[in-house]
């Protein structure tokens, strides 16, 4: 039995379902154009004056950092609303680490900075070697 009321409401489900598609379309394109201008949420003079021992873990840093925000974006995507969710809580807060990132990267290509070799085998500074025991390897 369909009563009076229940075009009206199911016009109204439609209606809202159709604006929210509308809404992800919508900011899924705003992300696209967001890629093309993430400098603009950065501060360009931010790495003016670091030299390369300071710009070297920052670099290291902010690409750890977007590549846990790509991570936490992408599980959100496999959620029902995930598109939606992955653009409002993650996607400004990417643009602006690769904007960074990029002024950090053309910090470092001025200032002729190289990476340091990574020493294999070598014990990392802070750790003292072990003291030999006096028991000569006896267990108690």
């Amino acid at each position: 039995m369909i009563g009076p009321g229940s075009a009206p409401a199911s016009l109204a489900r439609i209606a809202m379902a159709a604006s929210l598609l509308a809404v992800c379309f919508a900011l899924t394109g705003c992300a696209e154009v967001s890629e093309g201008v993430a400098t603009a949420f950065a501060d360009p003079a931010k790495y003016e004056l670091w030299d390369c021992s300071q710009l070297e873990p920052e670099r290291k840093r902010l690409a750890a950092r977007a590549a846990e925000l790509q991570g936490l974006m992408a599980k959100a995507e496999t959620g029902v609303a995930g598109p939606v969710v992955a653009e409002l809580a993650y996607r400004n807060e990417y643009v602006a680490v690769r904007g960074q990132a990029h002024y950090a990267e053309e910090a470092w290509r001025r200032n002729n900075c190289r990476d340091k070799p990574q020493a294999t085998g070598a014990a990392p500074a802070n750790v003292r070697p072990a003291v030999p025991s006096k028991a000569g390897g006896a267990v108690y």
